[in-house]
């Protein structure tokens, strides 16, 4: 499972942000089920930031959220993403792929 979290900052607060952004990602990878992570800046507009990180399942990446270090050092920022689905599934040549439908019966 992938989750791409994106943030928009000011030029101001770029270093800042970016070490605030390291330090959610060394929280998260340090939960079970944490596969890799990365940190990305726009090429093309500095002020848009991504951290990219992969997930053995969503599971996984729900459990990390409710931990207390993942709650003290990386939710806050995450609180700052924009505002958009950020959990994705890995695309797998003939895998079949999640259908859009009602998840819930109420």
């Amino acid at each position: 499972m992938l989750v791409v979290n994106r943030f928009r900052v000011q030029d101001d607060d770029a270093d800042a942000f970016r070490e605030a952004l390291e330090t959610a990602r060394a929280t998260l990878a340090g939960c079970r089920g944490y596969v890799d992570g990365t940190v990305g800046r726009n090429l093309d507009d500095p002020s848009l930031w991504a951290l990219v990180t992969t997930w053995e399942h969503v599971g996984a990446y729900r459990r990390a959220l409710s931990t207390y270090d993942v709650k003290l050092h990386a939710v806050p920022l995450l609180s700052r993403a924009i505002d958009e689905p950020s959990a994705y599934e890995p695309v797998v040549p003939g895998a079949d792929l999640n259908t859009h439908e009602t998840r819930s019966l109420g």
